[in-house]
């Protein structure tokens, strides 16, 4: 996972790098492009992990991934990198990514005990952090060395090399899903109603909503924007993502090490709290003080995501494990929808740091918000 995680920010960095070349506009779009396709089928993607098994799904997502990113590749070799050719590709790739991500969301619950869930969790998210923190920084190297082309090359040979690992290492015990006759409609339905009754996961859902519309923008289209207005090199943007996920990773490792804080929802809040402020000050930090903004931002990030997580898989039934995280998926898609157009235009009429600041507002505000959450203050003790 972290070789093919590597390999995928590296080709982010490189497409909103050089759509952010033309305009902070086509740089949103290009994210909603990838965002839009899993929107719809997210939920879908879910039913269907839930329906024909996990591992299943998640094989035919890393081979389905090796043929795209090279078809991919070659294309940009050919024909450079028009906008269109962006925006196709984030779309297709987000197709892809939403119908098999859910499936390789819930797999940790067929490899681990429940009670060591958060543990596994959070060792997982150090996986994919370390790779946000190393990705950026490659991708600044790449691009200046072979552009487009050797990321989305680099990317599919990440790919292959996990898929045949995924061959290899299949867990012994049974994988959950529930097989029958309703439509793939209705199952992610069923899905939707399970969180809809369940206090915990309807409020942390709620707060992943809100604050994914603002705060992951941020990191996303907002930074390498400011960059590009700021005439950063691809080098020092590189490192300034990657610090997001240096701090990210930061907190993630300490929870696999020690477990979930006594209160994880209020933890929670907190982490949204700690990056709205880092936000804020990203938004005045000269150039060589972004790295060490971005870090912080990522502790907030890392502290937020590491409690809510194992709240919301540990609160889904193992039959709704993939239809639980679907909408855990969707409720972050969703929002970016809108907000990654609004605020990439936004950027380009009055300047990315005021967009920044803004979004750093904001976060803080949803944060203060969510305190007010019962469900959220008084969630679990350390366990799932």
């Amino acid at each position: 996972m972290a070789v093919s995680l590597t390999g995928v920010q590296v080709l982010n960095f490189a497409m909103a790098w050089v759509a952010a070349g033309t305009s902070g506009l086509l740089a949103g779009l290009v994210l909603t492009a990838g965002n839009l396709p899993q929107a719809l089928l997210l939920l879908t993607g879910g039913a269907v992990a839930d329906r024909v098994g996990l591992w299943r799904v998640v094989l035919l997502g890393y081979g389905g991934m090796v043929a795209l990113l090279c078809a991919f590749a070659i294309t940009a070799a050919v024909l450079g990198s028009p906008a269109w050719l962006l925006l196709g590709a984030a779309a297709v790739i987000g197709a892809v990514e939403a119908l098999w991500g859910p499936a390789s969301a819930a797999v940790p619950l067929a490899l681990v005990p429940r009670a060591a869930l958060p543990r596994a969790l959070s060792a997982r998210q150090v996986v994919q952090q370390s790779s946000g923190f190393v990705g950026p920084a490659l991708g600044g190297v790449v691009v200046a060395l072979g552009g487009l082309v050797l990321a989305a090359s680099l990317n599919a040979v990440t790919f292959a090399l996990v898929f045949v690992l995924v061959l290899l290492l299949r867990p012994a015990g049974a994988m959950p899903n529930t097989p029958g006759t309703a439509s793939l409609w209705q199952q992610s339905l069923d899905g939707v109603r399970v969180v809809a009754r369940d206090p915990l996961l309807r409020a942390a859902l709620l707060l992943l909503f809100f604050a994914a519309g603002i705060l992951l923008p941020v990191v996303g289209l907002l930074i390498p924007v400011l960059a590009r207005q700021q005439g950063w090199p691809a080098s020092t943007t590189g490192w300034a993502l990657g610090g997001f996920g240096l701090g990210y990773a930061a907190v993630a490792l300490t929870v696999s090490l020690r477990g979930l804080p006594r209160r994880p929802g209020v933890v929670a809040v907190l982490g949204i709290g700690l990056a709205g402020a880092a936000v804020s000050a990203l938004s005045v930090a000269p150039v060589l003080a972004a790295p060490a903004a971005t870090v912080v931002i990522g502790v907030g990030a890392g502290g937020f995501a590491s409690s809510v997580g194992p709240l919301v898989l540990g609160s889904a039934p193992p039959e709704y494990a993939a239809r639980v995280q679907a909408l855990a998926a969707l409720t972050q898609v969703l929002p970016v929808l809108v907000t990654n157009g609004a605020l990439g235009y936004t950027a380009d009429v009055v300047g990315a740091r005021w967009v920044i600041g803004f979004c750093g507002l904001a976060t803080a505000a949803v944060a203060l918000v969510a305190l007010k959450s019962t469900a959220l203050r008084t969630a679990g003790d350390g366990g799932p």
